[in-house]
């Protein structure tokens, strides 16, 4: 039996602002909060997802009077953004081209990306999100830059 010790990959940044453009329109914005890009592999799963969410609702990145990352998005009630990324699946590992053989199937992305953001909107109140298929424009300013792989 194979067993995946990798989540629903996260790709997250501490932004000050971060919007996504679809064909010129801006389709989710938020000022100082975490910008998400979110790959799905697989093997992932809901409870996978589930994880991800808790993780990021409560990772401390923000600052607090001291200038340590001891506050979390709940804390400092940011915006968050999740952007679906189909390219954080792929490996690339090996050669010139990066393989996408790890990736979930178009059908079960969209699922699970669509699970992640109707559980963060049922959970926290500032969500904004990209498009699952479309082609974005992601515009971000990074604080700090701080920027983490999230993995469970």
């Amino acid at each position: 039996m194979k067993v995946s010790f990798i989540i629903v990959i996260g790709l997250l940044q501490r932004v000050s602002q971060a919007k996504v453009n679809v064909a010129g329109e801006t389709i989710g914005a938020i000022e100082q909060g975490l910008l998400l890009l979110v790959g799905v592999q697989k093997d992932d799963t809901t409870a996978k997802a589930d994880r991800l969410l808790q993780r990021l609702l409560g990772y401390r990145v923000f600052a607090d009077a001291d200038g340590k990352m001891n506050l979390s998005l709940n804390d400092v009630k940011g915006g968050l953004l999740l952007v679906p990324q189909f390219t954080l699946a792929a490996d690339t590992r090996k050669g010139m081209r990066p393989s996408f053989s790890a990736a979930a199937p178009p059908a079960l992305g969209q699922q699970l990306f669509l699970y992640l953001t109707n559980a963060a909107i049922e959970q926290y109140p500032y969500v904004a999100t990209g498009q699952f298929g479309a082609d974005m424009q992601v515009s971000l300013t990074n604080d700090g830059p701080v920027t983490f792989l999230l993995e469970s």
